[in-house]
């Protein structure tokens, strides 16, 4: 449909864009990873005794059919069980279904269908038995109102056999901002996920770590967008994929004569929405398609700008889970706020309810940034500051240094000195290395531009004097160079004199151990301001003088 949309213009910009839309080379993967779900159609109807058998009625092409009624009331078929709670877990092929009746828990499948699970679940129930806002694959909560139970009763009887699905995210594991050293930081992409699919596991102990259930993963995008530091990004293309693909659409737009190119990006699974909005906006508007909105993040939207597009929107709908419309409109709020600092209009980057062209024209900008700059490189921050600092040459900043929303991933940490004792516990946990020391001197040197503002340094601070404040420096040199945010003096060893260590820590800790039991001999208690060393030396040196000490070491 789209395409043949797109056909019909005979605008100069109209047919530009459908020249843009035919030649660049089409947005996928040849060959994703996959996983696989094994399924015998072996389905469960849950819900009030008169609606599952109706449903049912309708469902005579699947291999068994069960039916739990979460009202009492008896039905006319012999296949009804009753519960008064219900928990279902699992997704297509492995669904486990636990009932409980007068305090005892059973699993309905083995009384059922002498199995462990059932393959499929079509709910009916107006509080779901599951609540991700994303169905997993095999679970249908239709009576929550989506999907209709139309789509469900003709597409259930088709789950039966092997069906592969697309992993859709890479995890790196070395580049995660969520834990270091059993201390918890950033969350962005587990609050994120409206599938359930991303979780927080281990413990202090041995450790947290992000896991992805590839199962239960739905290819949203939100937990890419969300993520700040590219540890987490969508494979089904990968990010520098959909940059130089968009670059190459708005080059051959522009080859062919068109003006004013507005990128709107539009979600593959509702062709005939994005059909709808591009027959109610104007021909210069080119539409990008992807999996789905959020699989794109904040680099991309502004790699566009720098390149040609006067305008990046997104075609999306009220009725999309609350966590894709949250997430999304936390980015771009944060986007907005950054194209403010910048004197330009917030509507540069914005998001397009369908909905709302009913009532209203969208507001459209032909303000160009074409700054060419081709492909960005690096990882997605440096490549979004790559942008942001192309635009500031260009537009000066309302101020150097500007505030920005609690949530942003870029901002400032600043330092106690008074209480700092150069522990580098900070240093041990920063995932970006935006906290390190030389190692020369006893000093911590922090680089703006690399902190995402996860907390990590925050936790992990013995002493508490760490401080984070999310904003933007617009100033380059400054954001990217590294900055001493404390230093002190060395302490030298008090035998051979050669620096060691921070003084205010070998103070600290002569003064915490100056009356514990094993440092009541003042030649211990100096050792502490001795480097490793000499420490050895003179422990051997002690031993020689009074053999007799060796008990004590």
């Amino acid at each position: 449909m789209l395409k043949e949309l797109l056909q019909q213009a005979t605008s100069k910009n109209g047919l530009a864009r459908r020249y843009a839309f035919e030649n660049t080379v089409e947005l996928t993967n040849l060959i994703p990873p996959t996983v696989s779900y094994e399924s015998g159609g072996h389905t469960l109807i849950i819900g009030p005794t008169a609606i599952i058998e109706s449903a049912a009625a309708q469902l005579s092409k699947v291999t068994s059919l069960t039916l739990l009624s979460t009202d009492g009331e008896k039905g006319a078929q012999d296949n009804i069980y009753f519960a008064s709670a219900v928990q279902v877990s699992g997704f297509l092929g492995t669904f486990e279904v636990l009932i409980e009746n007068h305090g005892v828990t059973n699993n309905l499948a083995n009384a059922a269908i002498n199995s462990d699970c059932f393959d499929v679940v079509l709910d009916l129930c107006l509080n779901s038995c599951m609540t991700e806002e994303v169905p997993v694959p095999g679970y249908y909560p239709v009576g929550r109102g989506y999907p209709k139970l139309a789509e469900a009763l003709e597409e259930i009887p088709t789950l039966m056999g092997t069906f592969d699905k697309p992993k859709f995210f890479r995890l790196d594991t070395d580049m995660c901002a969520h834990s270091s050293r059993g201390v918890k930081g950033c969350e962005r992409c587990v609050d994120a996920c409206p599938a359930g699919a991303l979780s927080s596991e281990g413990n202090d102990k041995i450790g947290h770590r992000i896991e992805i259930n590839p199962y239960l993963c739905q290819g949203v995008g939100t937990c890419a967008t969300s993520c700040p530091t590219e540890a987490i990004h969508y494979a089904l293309p990968n990010p520098d994929d959909t940059q130089k693909f968009i670059e190459r659409t708005l080059a051959n737009y522009e080859q062919e004569g068109g003006v004013d190119p507005i990128v709107l990006i539009c979600s593959s699974r509702h062709e005939s929405y994005n059909v709808m909005a591009l027959k109610a906006l104007p021909d210069n508007v080119i539409p990008v398609v992807v999996e789905e909105l959020p699989s794109i993040g904040i680099d991309t939207w502004f790699a566009a700008l720098v390149n040609g597009a006067t305008q990046v929107l997104f075609a999306a709908s009220r009725h999309m889970p609350q966590t894709i419309i949250r997430v999304l409109s936390n980015e771009v709020a944060i986007a907005q706020e950054l194209l403010d600092q910048l004197g330009i209009a917030k509507e540069t980057i914005d998001i397009l309810y369908l909905e709302s062209l009913r009532e209203e024209a969208p507001i459209l900008c032909t303000d160009s940034f074409d700054l060419s700059l081709g492909d960005l490189p690096g990882n997605k921050r440096q490549r979004l500051f790559s942008a942001l600092d192309a635009m500031s040459a260009s537009r000066i900043p309302v101020e150097n240094i500007v505030s920005l929303p609690a949530n942003a991933p870029y901002g400032n940490v600043s330092c106690d000195s008074q209480g700092c004792t150069l522990c580098m516990s900070c240093v041990a946990v920063c995932p970006t290395r935006a906290l390190h020391t030389d190692g020369n001197s006893p000093s911590l040197k922090f680089v703006e531009q690399d902190c995402v503002q996860c907390g990590l340094c925050e936790k992990a601070c013995p002493e508490k004097v760490l401080t984070l404040t999310p904003r933007m420096n617009w100033v380059q040199e400054e954001r990217q160079s590294a900055v001493v945010i404390h230093q002190e003096k060395a302490a030298e060893c008090i035998r051979c004199q050669k620096p060691f260590a921070p003084q205010s820590m070998i103070d600290m800790l002569q003064n915490k151990l100056r009356n514990h039991s094993h440092y009541a001999d003042e030649a211990a208690l100096n050792r502490i301001a001795m480097c490793e060393d000499c420490r050895v030396i003179d422990v051997f040196d002690a031993m020689a003088k009074d053999p007799m000490k060796q008990l004590k070491y």
